[in-house]
């Protein structure tokens, strides 16, 4: 390790300290509420950097801010649509095994009738 042979004067540490200068820090407006902030630093009074929010909440925030008039758009769409939706033919639920056979039991219809009654189930 080095060790000074003799003590620094006061003039020299003086002289050499004089380039120590504080300096004064840089400030900006904030875009968003436009309080003076640190240059490169988020903003303390709202939370923005660079028009944009740091905080979660507030980015969520402002993604459905974005996607809300999206949704309404939608919402408008042409009549069109809404009659295709309305084509859309809704299949007939299966029946288990045993509601099966009882409705056979019950009616007991010849087989003819039976594919007959198919036919029109599939038709629709």
């Amino acid at each position: 390790m080095a060790v000074p042979k003799k003590r620094t004067g006061h003039s020299a540490q003086g002289k050499r300290r004089a380039n120590w200068k504080a300096t004064k820090p840089e400030t900006t407006v904030c875009s968003n509420c436009g309080q003076p902030v640190l240059a490169h630093t988020v903003c303390t009074a709202c939370g923005y950097y660079k028009g944009e929010p740091v905080r979660l909440k507030d980015k969520a925030e402002a993604v459905k801010e974005v996607k809300k008039p999206a949704k309404k758009a939608k919402a408008a769409a042409p009549a069109e649509e809404a009659v295709a939706e309305a084509e859309v033919v809704e299949t007939p639920k299966k029946t288990t095994r045993k509601k099966a056979t009882k409705k056979a039991d019950e009616t007991k219809a010849p087989a003819k009738a039976k594919a007959e009654k198919k036919a029109e189930d599939t038709a629709e």
